[in-house]
């Protein structure tokens, strides 16, 4: 069976940082491309960062540049996503998300995207 599974999220203060962890079970993680995508309340499901599945290379959308470093460890077959200098618009439920598709994931096109994990709430709050 196949599972993706987010953990790592909570409430912090901002200028805090975070890691999050998206656990792969049933498949290799690095035969795919990996997105990770928030969903603030009242907004629409944004992207964060995501590995490309042909060539390894990463992206980070502006909201989080400079902030975030996205990684992966093939032994643990876990995607992880670090965020640091946290600022209250980061407050939303984070999700990682798998893509068999080569092109170029830096528009974060979600259809694209067949399979998600829960989801983790990050709230960033004094």
């Amino acid at each position: 069976q196949l599972s993706l599974v987010e953990s790592g999220g909570g409430l912090v203060q901002p200028g805090g940082s975070l890691r999050l962890s998206c656990a792969a079970s049933g498949f290799n993680l690095d035969a795919y491309g990996i997105g990770w995508f928030r969903q603030a309340p009242g907004k629409e499901r944004e992207g964060v960062s995501c590995i490309n599945k042909s060539d390894g290379s990463t992206h980070y959308a502006d909201s989080v540049k400079g902030r975030a470093t996205i990684s992966r460890d093939n032994a643990k077959n876990t995607v992880y996503l670090q965020i640091d200098n946290l600022k209250p618009e980061d407050t939303a439920v984070y999700y990682c998300a798998i893509t068999d598709g080569a092109f170029y994931c830096s528009n974060y096109v979600m259809y694209e995207y067949p399979y998600w994990g829960q989801g983790t709430q990050v709230t960033v709050s004094s």
